[in-house]
Order: C-alpha cells, then sequence, then structure tokens
C-alpha cells in the first residue's frame, strides 16, 4: 500500500499535465486577437469596468460546457452520453 503512495505525486502531476493540454486545445479555437484580449482582461481582474466586464462575452466562445465534458470523458471510464456533451467531445 505504502507503494502505490508513492506514486501518487506523479498521478497528479500527469492529471494535470492531460487537463493543461486540453485547455491549450480548447483556447485554440479562439483566433489570437481573441486570445490577447482575454489575456488582457484576466489580467485587469477586478479593475475591469463596465464594458470591459461585458467584453468577457469572450469566454462564450470558448464553450465552457465542452471543455468540461472534454475533462471528463478523459478521465471517465465511460464516455458521456452527446446530448450532455452538447457536441464531439473526442
Amino acid at each position: 500500500m505504502f507503494r502505490l503512495l508513492r506514486w501518487m505525486p506523479l498521478v497528479k502531476l500527469l492529471v494535470v499535465a492531460q487537463i493543461a493540454l486540453l485547455a491549450w486545445r480548447h483556447l485554440q479555437r479562439l483566433d489570437a486577437s481573441d486570445r490577447r484580449r482575454l489575456s488582457e482582461l484576466v489580467r485587469r481582474g477586478r479593475r475591469m469596468d463596465r464594458s470591459e466586464r461585458d467584453e468577457l462575452r469572450l469566454l462564450g466562445k470558448l464553450e465552457p460546457r465542452a471543455f468540461a465534458a472534454a475533462t471528463a470523458n478523459a478521465f471517465s471510464p465511460v464516455a458521456l452520453p452527446r446530448r450532455l456533451a452538447g457536441r464531439s467531445t473526442r
């Protein structure tokens, strides 16, 4: 049992790396100008004014539901039904 515990940090690292890869692939769906603007807005944080907060609709282009479904499919032994995923996730 203690041998298994020694491998846990490696497993956690692999999980984090796989999620980072999925996020990177997902972010590639935005064009360069949208990625740049979204990163500027995220850096501003709570100092955003009303118009900048409205610009956060760029997050809708990222399809957070599809990202969540892709992440769930990556780690689940059973694939999500397409109606829950909303679109093809693999």
